[in-house]
Parts: C-alpha cells; sequence; structure tokens
C-alpha cells in the first residue's frame, strides 16, 4: 500500500517541534525589534547639554592631565596635583590642592 501526500500523518512530537520553531522565531523577531527599539530611544533622547567655554585660561606652566564638566563649571587636573574649578564663564574660580601622602 503506497502513502500519498495527502493521507500523510505528521507525528506529534514532530508537529509539537515544529510549532514550537515557529513561536519561539516570532518571540525572538519581537525582541530583537523591542531591543533596536530601546537602542532608538535611548540614543536620540535629549541629553543634559555642557556649554563649555572658548577658552579656559590656565595660570602660567600649568600642564593639564585632564578635564571634566559639570552644570555651570568645568574641572581641569594638572600635572602638579592641583584641580582647577572654573565657572561658566571661563574664569578661576577655585583652585585645590591634591595631596595623597
Amino acid at each position: 500500500m503506497e502513502t500519498t501526500p495527502q493521507d500523510y500523518q505528521e507525528p506529534a512530537p514532530l508537529k509539537f517541534l515544529r510549532r514550537l520553531v515557529t513561536v519561539l522565531t516570532g518571540v525572538m523577531i519581537l525582541g530583537l525589534i523591542t531591543i533596536i527599539g530601546l537602542f532608538v530611544m535611548r540614543f536620540s533622547a535629549d541629553s543634559a547639554k555642557i556649554a563649555v567655554p572658548a577658552e579656559l585660561s590656565l595660570p602660567a606652566g600649568t600642564v593639564p592631565v585632564a578635564v571634566t564638566a559639570g552644570p555651570g563649571w568645568h574641572a581641569v587636573v594638572t600635572e602638579d596635583s592641583r584641580i582647577l574649578i572654573f565657572g561658566k564663564d571661563g574664569a578661576l574660580h577655585q583652585e585645590v590642592a591634591v595631596d595623597l601622602d
């Protein structure tokens, strides 16, 4: 007796596996779309813009090592272990000596 495609019955475990793969593919596609959407929303969000003065006048002989900024101020770490705090206008407001001894 010969079986034809119309008479073929898919075994239950194979039917379950086929449905499982289809569902998991759909879930993976939705997860990928969600992750891409979160990245787009995160990176396109307006972040706080920090205004940088055109020029910071460092004291004579000062060699900057690092610069950081906060809302309304900028800090310059110098080679001789000092932190210079500048205001929005670029004027020196405070000098902090760092002593790690």
